[in-house]
């Protein structure tokens, strides 16, 4: 990951300590890759999925700037521990010299919404208004609030499935279905929609989704492993995995793989969606 985009971009990792930053930044060297763009902040953590955790940079209206936003975070409903990696959006912004977003109140993962970049955000409500994260708020309650903080003015709500193939996560909207370029939806089929766990209402919805304007979304749609997917020590976790998960860079797009016969697949169906960048 960290070779693919230090020619993008630059890479910012946490290390949850300098025996820990020591042994990362021989591991990049001995394959290597230049840390001249790589930057370290030391700092212990709960878990590794920062998209959820992590800062969400928006730029200020009235000057400007790259700021933090920074979400309540509780472990995807007090499942897992949480208290160290809630707290990561505050040594960023410390570490880096961004303001800061105090939005606490509102439990809100990185990975529980995918905004268009022209007004349209898209979501579950199983990752956002289940009672274990936003308890008291009501859809009414979100929506006001995200148009406040993130400019949104038109939602797609879907269901979700608390649990389902997502596990502790309960199904947020980055497993299945994701903004691309302006105009793109990526997703899957109805089938392998059905089979993720998603509702026929919701694979409705997501059929009928419309941008700002109203009109249809192009769909791009993107195969699920063709077997189930195995850990590098062979244990079968029970289930084919998404490549919808994919990961947006200013010239790559990062994306999951599973040495699955339909990596090349859905690797070829991606790179045609993004023609200005190297999936």
């Amino acid at each position: 990951m960290t070779r693919e985009l230090v020619q993008s971009e630059r890479v910012h990792i946490i290390a949850y300590n300098s025996t820990e930053q020591t042994r990362i930044r021989n591991l990049l060297i001995s394959n290597g890759i230049s840390l001249t763009k790589i930057d370290f902040l030391l700092r212990q953590t709960d878990d590794y999925w920062v998209r959820d955790n992590g800062p969400v940079f928006v730029y200020d209206a009235f000057d400007g700037k790259l700021t933090v936003s920074d979400w309540g975070f509780n472990g995807w409903g007090y499942d897992t521990p949480y208290y160290r990696d809630n707290t990561v959006p505050i040594g960023v912004a410390s570490a880096r010299g961004f303001p800061r977003f105090d939005l606490n109140e509102l439990v809100l993962e990185g990975g529980a919404i995918e905004v268009d970049g022209s007004g349209v955000l898209m979501a579950t409500r199983s990752s956002i208004l289940e009672p274990m994260r936003n308890p008291g708020w009501s859809q009414g309650d979100v929506e006001s609030y995200l148009t406040e903080i993130l400019g949104v003015t038109k939602f797609i709500w879907l269901d979700g499935a608390p649990g389902g193939q997502a596990d502790i996560t309960d199904t947020p909207i980055d497993g299945f279905a994701r903004f691309g370029l302006p105009g793109k939806l990526v997703t899957m089929s109805n089938v392998d929609l059905t089979y993720w766990g998603i509702s026929p209402a919701d694979i409705n919805r997501l059929n009928a989704a419309t941008d700002i304007n109203g009109k249809p979304y192009t769909r791009v749609v993107l195969p699920l492993t063709q077997n189930n997917v195995r850990t590098t020590y062979g244990y079968n976790i029970g289930y084919k995995g998404s490549y919808v998960n994919f990961y947006v860079a200013n010239n790559r797009v990062l994306m999951p793989t599973y040495n699955d016969p339909n990596d090349n697949v859905a690797k070829g169906i991606l790179q045609a969606a993004f023609p200005g960048r190297i999936v």
